[in-house]
């Protein structure tokens, strides 16, 4: 079952960017070695919970950045959550990298690591705890967060495939 997802306009969001990882490349060519850089960064807007991440790559470190936000505002998604936290446990995979995602209480903090927490103070999830499984490769983690984060349903869409009301649930 194919599901269509709406393009996200990222000019009505105060994005705010975060590099993740920058890493040099280095092509090998008949005249020698070119060398490059490739970026990889995550956009979001904590209030509006909307996230995105996307590469560039540029033979400088700057030109790659930008590069990889404006992929990156290609590339937003909404993701439903409670007030701090986020709704459910959810457990994210791609490739061989998994990323398990469980509420918090208040006051909780965000415990995570490196790549996962990018991603989750860009979405604005204030407390939440976050076990990285598998590969430590960023690409492969950031990944796997956003297909956990594109798991989470709220309250009133669990309802309405269950047929239920919401003080039912």
């Amino acid at each position: 079952m194919a599901m269509l997802k709406k393009k996200i306009d990222a000019g009505h969001y105060n994005l705010k960017d975060q590099v993740v990882a920058i890493n040099r490349v280095t092509k090998v060519v008949k005249g020698g070695k070119n060398m490059s850089f490739a970026a990889l960064v995550v956009v979001g807007d904590p209030a509006a919970g909307v996230v995105g991440y996307g590469s560039g790559k540029a033979k400088e470190v700057p030109q790659a950045i930008r590069k990889g936000i404006e992929s990156a505002k290609k590339n937003l998604v909404h993701v439903h959550l409670t007030d701090t936290s986020i709704p459910h446990q959810v457990l994210g995979r791609y490739g061989s990298g998994q990323v398990l995602l469980k509420p918090a209480p208040e006051g909780t903090g965000v415990i995570a690591g490196g790549a996962v927490r990018a991603v989750m103070t860009s979405v604005g999830v204030q407390n939440v705890l976050t076990k990285s499984l598998g590969t430590a490769n960023p690409h492969n983690v950031i990944k796997a967060t956003f297909d956990a984060l594109t798991q989470l349903r709220d309250r009133a869409d669990v309802a309405a495939l269950r047929g239920k009301q919401i003080q039912e649930l």
